[in-house]
């Protein structure tokens, strides 16, 4: 069940972490509120301290794996967001480290 909780708080971090940085580029609104941008950086910390606690939890303290997914899903995230913001072309670069993103969560998760 951590891992579910620290997968689930770190897929939402990084939506919200998308639209922190890039989200200004796309709504005027985030581009006219700078320090609404800045002060959505405490609960997106809040978040990401929540995602690395249960993945440690599930991995018995080990600290490496809740580095490794959580980098995965944010290249997973980013991807995604990407298209359906900015409607970024997915190519095939793009597909290979989608791939190899759910791949490092795979070993990680199957592999102890």
């Amino acid at each position: 069940m951590n891992l579910f909780y620290g997968i689930l708080w770190g897929l939402i971090a990084q939506i919200v972490t998308f639209l922190q940085l890039q989200g200004q580029l796309k709504y005027e609104v985030l581009k006219s509120n700078t320090w609404f941008l800045v002060l959505m950086g405490l609960p997106i910390s809040y978040m990401f301290m929540q995602s690395v606690k249960h993945i440690i939890l599930a991995f018995n303290g080990q600290i490496f794996p809740s580095r490794f997914i959580g980098f995965s899903i944010g290249i997973i995230v980013f991807v995604i967001m990407s298209k359906l913001l900015f409607n970024e072309v997915i190519t095939v670069k793009s597909i290979i480290c989608i791939l190899l993103s759910i791949f490092i969560i795979l070993v990680q998760v199957f592999m102890k």
